[in-house]
């Protein structure tokens, strides 16, 4: 009864958070009318655990943090298999990630080709400044893996690519609706989309 009373009083806190920025104070009252009295159970909810005492030391207190952001990388290139993640993890948002390519290889060496491929998935959606030029880099470390960076890599510039174009294309239909063209004269002009369009056209 007491975790099932937790559990609401948590939904009702996830409620009110959506609408606020701060957790309410939800004090959850059992009313017992059963013919067992006074009411037999425990209400604290850390005697549902197997372990009480143990639970208590874990959940009255702040839980574990573990900053990767403040762990140095020579330590964490001793962290074996679980390395080469956690170096990703800690520089993914850089600016530069060619800073990595001397210790990432390293550590890519011993995790298998499943994992390398899940990594290389988690650098291509995970970063905002991965490069072909990185990929190509890494590449030639890791000949192993050669042709899947490489392939990356190449997708990588057909997507900066388009995306160049588009924006030029958005940067061109811009200018002609200042000039007065319509929607439909400047989408025949640029061959931009409808939706394209509507990015610029107010």
């Amino acid at each position: 009864m007491p975790f099932r009373m937790l559990r609401y009083s948590v939904a009702a806190m996830q409620r009110h958070l959506e609408q606020h920025k701060t957790l309410p104070l939800v004090i959850p009252v059992l009313f017992y009318h059963g013919e067992r009295s006074p009411y037999p159970y425990s209400m604290n909810w850390l005697d549902c655990f197997e372990n009480p005492a143990l639970a208590a030391k874990i959940y009255t207190k702040p839980f574990p943090l573990v900053d990767i952001t403040v762990v140095d990388d020579n330590e964490i290139m001793n962290h074996r298999r679980m390395a080469a993640l956690t170096l990703l993890m800690k520089h993914i948002r850089h600016r530069d990630m060619m800073e990595l390519l001397d210790k990432l290889p390293q550590v890519m060496v011993e995790i298998s080709d499943e994992q390398v491929r899940v990594l290389i998935h988690y650098i291509v959606n995970a970063g905002d400044s991965v490069s072909p030029e990185f990929m190509r880099a890494l590449a030639e470390r890791l000949p192993q893996h050669e042709d899947k960076l490489m392939t990356i890599a190449e997708r990588l510039e057909q997507k900066g690519r388009q995306e160049g174009a588009l924006e030029k294309a958005l940067a061109i239909a811009y200018q002609l609706q200042k000039m007065g063209m319509t929607p439909e004269q400047i989408k025949q002009a640029t061959g931009l989309s409808e939706a394209e369009l509507k990015k610029i056209i107010h």
